[in-house]
């Protein structure tokens, strides 16, 4: 009982079955996921690795059940969190962009999150490109949503390629199983998971804005008070221009 709710609220182990998030994780690897934090209404953050459900029609529902002893151990371990299930249809990337943050990526660019371009360089796949496969945008995210990719972008089926399902390649934060912390098997690839440093540089939606928002509320009193004063002025303009039209013809 103890290691379902371990599984169910807790941690529980994924493995990786593509190459799409290479070199940060590698076909075969298992990952343990925190589930814990959701729960307490915390959302995923830029960067953050994150697994979630098939938002629908991203994966082919293309599931086996090979049976057998080998299948029987693999039901047992997965049903305390220790192996991933064989039925699961899950994915993983990385969260490039959240709720309310404008993302785009043009051929032979960066990612461009809020306008700011985005460093990769700690996590994506060497010889790897930004989008030049698959370039999109400007996109704004809706609010509970995320925009996700693969750190292998040439061999990554992401949000890009799926703008034309519902959510236009968003994924829905209610759709997140957990973050992803830990590399736990193989034992020589052990490692953590944290965000890539350059989210670090990048603003928020609201703080983009917010600059602008101020110098439009600074500019609107400049305005009206300078309406306020031309009149005045245009007056005593118009009545010099009239009094020498007059002295001229006099």
């Amino acid at each position: 009982m103890l290691a379902v709710l371990i599984k169910t609220f807790l941690v529980q182990a994924f493995s990786i079955p593509s190459d799409s998030m290479q070199d940060t994780l590698q076909r075969g690897d298992r990952v343990l996921v925190d589930k814990l934090t959701p729960w307490f209404g915390s959302e995923p953050s830029r960067g953050d690795v994150v697994v979630f459900e098939d938002p629908g029609g991203w994966l082919d529902d293309g599931s086996t059940d090979s049976g057998g002893f080998g299948s029987a151990v693999q039901d047992v371990l997965s049903a305390i969190g220790l192996m991933p299930s064989a039925t699961e249809q899950d994915l993983i990337k990385r969260v490039i962009a959240v709720g309310g943050d404008t993302v785009e990526c043009q051929r032979g660019g960066q990612v461009m999150v809020n306008g700011e371009p985005l460093d990769e360089s700690d996590y994506l796949f060497p010889g790897s490109t930004p989008c030049d496969d698959r370039p999109f945008g400007p996109i704004e995210v809706p609010d509970g949503r995320l925009w996700v990719m693969g750190d292998h972008r040439q061999d990554s089926l992401d949000s890009r390629y799926h703008q034309n399902l519902q959510g236009q390649g968003t994924v829905s934060v209610d759709d997140v199983v957990g973050r992803a912390i830990v590399v736990a098997w193989p034992v020589n690839r052990w490692s953590t998971l944290p965000a890539g440093d350059g989210y670090g540089e990048i603003s928020s939606a609201a703080a983009v804005a917010g600059p602008s928002a101020l110098g439009l509320a600074g500019a609107v009193p400049l305005v009206l008070w300078r309406r306020r004063r031309r009149p005045a002025g245009l007056g005593l303009r118009k009545g010099a221009r009239r009094a020498a039209r007059t002295a001229r013809g006099k």
